[in-house]
């Protein structure tokens, strides 16, 4: 697997989006030397023409992001994926016709562009199904060795075989259980066993539930030294999941593991970065808000702003801000309750700020004075919080830095309304806390300008 900004992709996705941004640049590349001919050097190298096919190839690396081609759970979609891909190369055209319109210096000549994007077209559907072909090979799979048989393994063993996209096999499964005779020497005879039948395995899998007395150590070591590589199941989990699987975690895992680096460092220039990015959405949005006023004025009584306690970093309960979006007598009857689907509370016009976040932007007011980050765990209210932290393992944990407008468990995972999602996303929010950094941030701020535009978790 390969890691950018602390999160891991698998191997076949990185060579997909690499492979791609080779043939895009490539393809407007071999357009340009066959307009320009003898010309083409001089206008790739001396007119910046290197660097707008570059552009032009973010920009299409970009489209292809936001309309899931790279996402690994629709790489199995088959005719599907070609669809998208022709909406992909629409959209291109589209943008760049119309930066050569209102920017004629990008343009690299009309006739470049429309071949390019021909070039492309052809190159780019080759690609997609030698890339079928590619993966399909064993060099790309790694040969997994699952030991124990708990919770843990099951859920492992199950999610590889499941997510055929990781390139991961599990060509072995030991059977300890610790309801069994799990004893050192039987777990050696796993080992033994499996490592004679001449399979090639390249990655040992530990998912014991109690590992006392029954690693053997010395094969592991040698195993190790050899070229295996040996991993806990909750690092493998982390890797391939985004997430930090809470049941049965051990907490020497977290003492001890790599990450949680939350200093001071980090925070001063979180916040720097957080009040440059709300002043300049402020700046975006401020035409948008009397209309917003307005709209929620003229659809039901009551208040503008929605006033509610939350959890900051700490412990520390503040004030959240939001335009409100149900009715002011939401919660006489029920108190405090999270909100459901099609939730008859909300006003229509609460709907529309919901599904487009809008409600949100009165927070980018308390990420300004310094409770909220724009990027961390979303805050909840103290009424759910000290029922949630009896309930939950480690939730405590979230408290740890600011809680965020966004974060990593918003764009992962959906809107939540129970104690199910509260734990679902408790696991998101410790991958963030422990991968935290400000490229984990960045690559968090853009997936969430894709989930807002696709109306994803709302």
């Amino acid at each position: 697997m390969v890691r950018l900004f602390n999160v891991y992709y698998p191997l076949r996705s990185f060579l997909l989006l690499i492979g791609e941004a080779i043939i895009v640049c490539g393809s407007f590349v071999v357009a340009s030397r066959i307009e320009f001919g003898a010309e083409s050097y001089s206008v790739l190298n001396f007119e910046d023409g290197y660097y707008k096919i570059l552009a032009a190839t973010g920009i299409a690396i970009v489209c292809s992001h936001y309309f899931d081609l790279y996402n690994p759970d629709r790489l199995a979609e088959g005719s599907l994926i070609y669809f998208r891909l022709m909406v992909v190369l629409g959209t291109l055209a589209i943008i760049l016709a119309a930066l050569g319109y209102f920017f004629p210096g990008f343009m690299l000549g009309k006739h470049a562009l429309l071949l390019g994007l021909v070039i492309l077209t052809v190159a780019l559907i080759t690609w997609r199904c030698g890339y079928g072909w590619l993966i399909r090979g064993s060099y790309l799979t790694e040969r997994i060795y699952v030991l124990g048989d708990g919770d843990v393994a099951q859920r492992l063993v199950q999610t590889i075989r499941n997510r055929p996209e990781l390139g991961m096999e599990v060509a072995e499964w030991s059977g300890v259980s610790s309801n069994e005779s799990e004893t050192q020497e039987t777990v050696e005879s796993n080992i033994a066993a499996i490592l004679r039948s001449g399979q090639r395995i390249t990655r040992i899998i530990l998912a014991l539930p109690d590992r006392r007395g029954t690693i053997p150590v010395r094969e592991l070591l040698n195993l190790r030294f050899s070229g295996v590589k040996v991993e806990d199941a909750t690092a493998l989990f982390e890797k391939i999941s985004g997430k930090i699987e809470i049941d049965g975690l051990f907490p020497s895992w977290l003492i001890f593991s790599d990450g949680f680096r939350v200093n001071p460092a980090f925070f001063i220039g979180q916040r720097l970065i957080s009040i440059l990015i709300s002043l300049s959405c402020l700046v975006v949005v401020l035409p948008l808000i009397p209309l917003i006023v307005l709209a929620i004025k003229a659809s039901s009584p009551g208040p503008v702003l929605y006033r509610q306690k939350r959890v900051g970093r700490n412990g520390l309960v503040f004030t959240c801000y939001k335009f409100r979006t149900m009715r002011p007598d939401a919660e006489a009857d029920t108190g405090p309750t999270w909100a459901g689907d099609d939730d008859p509370r909300i006003t229509p016009v609460g709907q529309v700020l919901r599904k487009t976040r809008l409600d949100e932007l009165p927070q980018l007011w308390n990420v300004l004075n310094g409770d909220m980050a724009f990027v961390g765990p979303r805050p909840e209210r103290p009424e759910f919080v000290e029922w949630l932290i009896r309930t939950i393992p480690y939730y405590s944990l979230r408290h740890v830095i600011r809680p965020g407008i966004t974060g990593w468990a918003q764009i992962q995972y959906k809107y939540g309304n129970s104690v199910e999602d509260a734990k679902e996303k408790l696991k998101y929010d410790l991958f963030y806390i422990k991968n935290i950094s400000l490229g984990l941030d960045f690559l968090i701020f853009f997936n969430t300008i894709k989930t807002v535009l696709l109306r994803r978790g709302t």
